[in-house]
């Protein structure tokens, strides 16, 4: 591991390239001890505080943990799906929002994806599954239910669905398009949509997942897209007239 003393990069974004690169590689593999500060600060020729800085960028991706004692130091972390969820969901979330990506685009691609899990979530759904989706649908339908309530529980119903596909990579490449993608759109289109519309197209969506029928789900989800879609252009043009 090295340094490019021409990159212009500062030197602890340099160390934390290479020492990510080689867990990245498997040239350092999970529980592994990272050298000492003071081993690290001679391997590079640099300062202890630059050494201890790149170490804090590597603990803030999750790629090492800290252990105190005598038979601690600095160990290469073990990264589950779980874990990464919130770093996929805020970059996703940061794309989207900084980037200006429009409402038809993030419309298809969520709803793209999740169709494409759908023929699997209708062969290894299980009960917690279904139990989800039946009681955010139980929860959509009651009055007094807050948007910011209502808005949470479409998450969690879309979340269970991806889950119930059974695919953790999925999951987590599906965690930055319902968790990040939609909450984006359900701000667009509260205020115009049909709650009860949207219960109805849930209701089907869970039915046809619970029955195993993959077809009849993607049906559902492509009818409850066109009524997105439709809903997304109708605010977007109101508000471009009221401009």
């Amino acid at each position: 591991m090295k340094t490019d003393p021409k990159s212009k990069a500062d030197l602890s974004a340099q160390i934390a390239k290479a020492i990510r690169d080689a867990i990245i590689e498997g040239r350092m593999i999970v529980d592994e001890r990272l050298p000492s500060e003071a081993e690290l600060s001679e391997q590079f020729n640099v300062s202890r505080p630059t050494v201890r800085e790149a170490l804090k960028r590597l603990a803030a991706q999750s790629l090492i943990r800290t252990q105190r004692g005598a038979f601690g130091g600095a160990f290469v972390n073990r990264l589950s799906y779980e874990e990464a969820y919130g770093q996929h969901i805020t970059t996703s979330t940061l794309l989207l929002s900084m980037n200006g990506v429009n409402f038809d685009v993030a419309c298809e691609a969520r709803y793209a994806l999740e169709r494409a899990c759908t023929p699997m979530a209708a062969a290894r759904r299980d009960p917690d599954h279904l139990a989800t989706m039946r009681a955010e649908i139980h929860r959509q339908a009651q009055p007094g239910l807050s948007d910011e309530g209502f808005c949470a529980s479409d998450v969690t119903f879309h979340r269970a669905l991806v889950d119930a596909a059974g695919n953790p990579v999925l999951s987590y490449q599906l965690a930055g398009a319902v968790e990040a993608m939609q909450p984006l759109m359900n701000m667009i289109t509260f205020t115009a949509r049909s709650r009860g519309e949207i219960v109805t197209l849930h209701t089907r969506i869970a039915d046809a997942i619970e029955a195993r029928d993959a077809d009849a789900a993607e049906i559902a989800l492509r009818e409850l897209e066109t009524y997105t879609l439709h809903l997304g252009r109708d605010v977007m043009a109101a508000r471009a007239q009221n401009s």
